[in-house]
Order: structure tokens, then sequence, then C-alpha cells
């Protein structure tokens, strides 16, 4: 008798992480359209993968901001200017001072609000910065490699003691599923 793995179809990739056929169909039709791309569009995949539900879902480049909203509380203009002024040899009273009379009490506290806030609540790594940096990373391995990987979002949870976990990327080349079933990736 099949063990229950070889029952429901399970698939691992070559980094270990659970995925079931289905979500290898669907890496499969990812990499065929990146394939056929002949030039860099937002319609290009990008792959989202919720482990504790074992859901996989594909968005496009131009809508993952919209589906993952990277965290931007730390670019408010009144924590970079404030930083700036910090940097260039105020103390941070006076780097406050200034802050305040430029954009006003009430929007230099709302950004310390929003900072403090997405730093309770867990960004999961998932910052502007961090957003940025694989829009460059997927332009530079479109247009370098081949066959190009395509990229694969492991979202971490954002209840409970994990919440303080962070998001992974993983580029997932043409021949990464295959092996024996994992369950190491799974939710904690």
């Amino acid at each position: 008798m099949p063990s229950s793995d070889a029952r429901a179809g399970l698939a691992a990739t070559v980094d270990g992480l659970f995925l079931l056929e289905d979500h290898l169909q669907q890496l499969r039709r990812a990499h065929e359209e990146l394939r056929r791309s002949d030039h860099w569009h937002g319609g290009l995949p990008v792959l989202l993968l919720e482990r504790c539900w074992l859901r996989l879902s594909r968005v496009s480049v131009e809508h993952l901001a919209q589906r993952l909203p990277p965290d931007c509380s730390q670019e408010a203009p009144e924590l970079c200017r404030y930083r700036e002024l910090v940097a260039a040899g105020l103390s941070a009273w006076e780097a406050e001072r200034v802050c305040w009379e430029d954009f006003g009490a009430d929007a230099c506290r709302d950004a310390l609000r929003n900072y403090w806030t997405a730093q309770e609540r867990g960004t999961q790594g998932w910052t502007l910065e961090t957003y940025l940096e694989l829009l460059q990373q997927y332009r530079q391995r479109f247009a370098l490699e081949s066959p190009r990987p395509v990229p694969l979002l492991v979202l971490a949870r954002r209840e409970g003691p994990a919440r303080l976990g962070r998001h992974r990327l993983l580029w997932l080349g043409p021949g990464t599923a295959g092996g024996r079933p994992s369950m190491r990736d799974t939710c904690p």
C-alpha cells in the first residue's frame, strides 16, 4: 500500500519545501509563461505560498504591491528627515523640533505611531526596500538567466508567536521540483 504522502500526490522542491501536485502544475505554468515572454512586463508571474493552508496563488508583478503591500512606515518623510538631521549632527531633540516645525506635530506623531504599529504587528521583512529588491532581481534574472526562474514568496504567519517571522523569497527554476516529499517547511 502506498504511503499517505504518495496517495496525497505530494512533491517537494530542492529546498525541501512542501508542495502539492496542483502547486507543481502552477509552477510549470509559470515557467511556461516566462519561457514564452520575449520582454519584461508587469504581467509576469510571482507565486505566493501560504504554507499553513497549503495555498499557492499567482499574482502578476504589477499587482504584487496591492496583494502584499510592503511596509512603508520607515519611509515616511517625517522619519526620513529626522534621520537626515541626526546624521548631519543635530541632537535627537533638535532634529525632532525641526521636524515638528517642518511637518507639524500631528504628522510627526502619526508617522511614529504608524512605524511602531508596524513594528509591533510585524512586517515579516516585507518592506519597501525588500519589495524593490525583488523587482530588481526579477528584472536581472529575466534578462540574464535561461531558463528563467520564478519568484516564490513563502509567506510568514501574521498572527501568533510566529508573526515576527520573515517572508522567504525563493527563485525556482524549471528543474526545481522533485525528490521525496518533505514536511520541513510546513506551518510551525
